[in-house]
């Protein structure tokens, strides 16, 4: 099983796919500069690495060099996307709406981007990243949004 983990920013698009079965990192980069000029650097399990100046006008641009630099060309890791069996996204702020890891419908990303006022720089860019992803990914694979807030409602209260 692969697992694609993404962790967005207001500007950057983290990322890795990781081989579930023996937890090994197949890949690993950054776009970085989005809406700005744009750069991407990605480094794959066997030390292939493209470092690599490239417009993003929005995360939808983002995600697109993402796939096309996992898919396809030198520093390709896997053949397609239908490869792929879930996307992970690292969400900051699910205040106490979201007190578990979630499947990101559509109606759970409005919500992540409503809830924008209390994670300025973190919750809109999420649900920008989350909108991207769906464009590009085959549409039987799941998004996952995984709640930091979520692990601190878990705490005890003397934590």
């Amino acid at each position: 099983m692969i697992i694609l983990v993404v962790n967005a920013g207001s500007s950057s698009l983290k990322y890795q796919l990781i081989e579930m079965d023996n937890e090994s990192v197949l890949a690993k980069g950054n776009c970085d500069r989005i809406g700005i000029d744009g750069n991407i650097s990605h480094t794959t399990f066997d030390g292939r690495t493209l470092k690599e100046n490239c417009p993003f006008c929005n995360h939808t641009d983002a995600f697109q060099k993402l796939v096309a630099t996992l898919t396809t060309g030198d520093y390709a890791v896997i053949k397609s996307m239908d490869e792929i069996s879930a996307v992970g996204h690292r969400v900051v702020q699910g205040a106490e709406i979201f007190s578990k890891t979630t499947i990101a419908t559509d109606d759970v990303i409005q919500q992540i981007a409503d809830l924008r006022e209390l994670a300025p720089v973190h919750n809109y860019p999420h649900a920008l990243a989350m909108w991207a992803c769906a464009k590009v990914i085959p549409e039987n694979v799941p998004q996952v949004a995984v709640f930091d807030t979520a692990f601190h409602q878990t705490m005890p209260p003397k934590a």
